[in-house]
């Protein structure tokens, strides 16, 4: 099973000010974390982001911040550890869509009735990646687990304050069904041929790993 980038998304995780700079691998984590969101971009790919309580911890970084932006994606500000119990589940699967005719649709002849409308269609495939993989990261992904969503969790671009706790929560994710695959990998099985008219600029954004 590839990654399908029609099917995709790509939510990243508590980058932020105040956390980063005690992350185990913080440098290569952030600068992952942008290629993630700038790959996004260039797909038109839907990334999301979060923040756990920043007035605390401060906002994501600034190149997180800007590459989020740029790719005209939306923030989470949290107090829960799993983004979902504060809504982010909303943002990643649309409400149905409602129906515009006016009046009592049952009271006119069958043959002017309009069928319901069925539920909007969303992306069920959800790229992941974020801090710190033992807490906020782990549980949002096991919640998306448990909402039905593909979960594939970007190792190199998640980390904790130390390495044991960052590799417990890979063993735990993929012993509840994650993916667990590298920016690398999810930029090539996004692209699926270097005939894509995106693959030049993904593979900058490779090389510069």
């Amino acid at each position: 099973m590839l990654l399908d980038a029609d099917d995709a998304q790509l939510v990243l995780v508590d980058y932020q000010t105040r956390l980063m700079p005690v992350i185990f691998e913080n440098e290569l984590v952030i600068a992952n974390a942008v290629r993630l969101a700038r790959m996004a971009q260039a797909l038109q790919i839907p990334v999301w982001a979060t923040e756990q309580s920043p007035d605390k911890l401060g906002p994501n970084v600034d190149a997180v911040r800007a590459a989020v932006e740029s790719a005209g994606g939306r923030t989470l500000a949290k107090a829960h550890f799993s983004a979902l119990a504060d809504g982010l589940g909303d943002w990643l699967r649309p409400p149905a869509r409602k129906s515009t005719q006016g009046g009592n649709a049952r009271s006119m002849p069958k043959h002017l009735q309009k069928a319901a409308p069925e539920p909007e269609e969303g992306r069920s495939t959800i790229v992941i990646a974020g801090c710190e993989a033992h807490v906020c990261l782990m549980q949002t992904a096991l919640d998306l687990l448990d909402d039905e969503f593909e979960v594939w969790v970007v190792t190199d671009a998640c980390s904790s304050r130390t390495e044991r706790n960052r590799d417990a929560a890979f063993d735990r994710l993929a012993g509840n069904g994650a993916e667990l695959v590298t920016t690398e990998m999810v930029a090539f099985e996004w692209l699926r041929t270097a005939e894509h008219e995106a693959f030049s600029e993904l593979l900058k954004l490779v090389k510069q790993g």
